[in-house]
């Protein structure tokens, strides 16, 4: 037994054991089979834990780490807590997951779509900053995890996504002829130039250039020599 767990989440797991209920409308085992009983909800999506983390974070995005509660996901994904405790066991696990999905979604598919698709560095670099500065400008989930970052799993994520993508950053510099030092500060300018971005944005809408031409500029001041 866990110490100190919630009554509530014990039983909730409990009662998840029981009738083997993996997804909404309860009777799907975690392999797929069938239980007994499956009745009303048999044609229902079968939630993954995906499913759940990427609700995590729709609501973390809204309201902040404190959106990410099981009741509130619950009632958005149609589903049950029995779902929820059949893949995560409590919030803290949920969390976490939310984090290691956004570390994946918005850092290495991203860096993997670009090696794929733009061999010139220089014009990996522009593409990168011009695309990540529009969707942070739009989406506020990045300026929300700023914002948990007393949080310690936040805190772990921002630290491994910062250094990750600022050695790619730095990577991409040095690919352009830069020696590592000067491609690392470079990589950092580049990077807090983004993040100073995307939260002057929220906080001051409207109080900062989204034409393609003003960061077009700013690649451009990266780049020279």
């Amino acid at each position: 037994m866990r110490e100190h767990e919630d009554p509530q989440e014990r039983e909730a797991r409990r009662e998840t054991r029981r009738k083997g209920e993996g997804e909404t409308g309860g009777g799907t085992r975690r392999n797929g089979t069938r239980g007994a009983g499956a009745g009303a909800g048999a044609g229902r999506k079968r939630l993954t834990a995906d499913d759940w983390a990427d609700a995590a974070l729709t609501a973390l995005a809204e309201r902040g780490l404190a959106g990410v509660a099981v009741e509130p996901l619950a009632a958005r994904l149609g589903a049950t807590k029995g779902s929820f405790y059949w893949h995560f066991a409590n919030r803290d696990a949920l969390v976490a997951a939310a984090l290691a999905r956004w570390e994946e979604l918005s850092t290495e598919r991203i860096i993997t779509a670009m090696e794929a698709a733009e061999p010139d560095p220089a014009a990996r670099l522009g593409t990168l900053l011009r695309g990540a500065t529009a969707s942070a400008a739009e989406d506020p989930l990045e300026v929300r995890l700023l914002a948990a970052v007393d949080h310690p799993e936040v805190a772990a994520a921002l630290a491994r996504v910062t250094e990750r993508r600022v050695g790619y950053l730095a990577h991409l510099f040095e690919l352009l002829g830069f020696p590592p030092p000067e491609a690392r500060r470079r990589g950092f300018l580049a990077y807090t130039s983004y993040v100073g971005h995307a939260q002057l944005a929220h906080a001051v809408p409207g109080s900062v250039p989204t034409d393609p031409e003003y960061l077009a500029a700013v690649a451009d001041a990266l780049l020279k020599p």
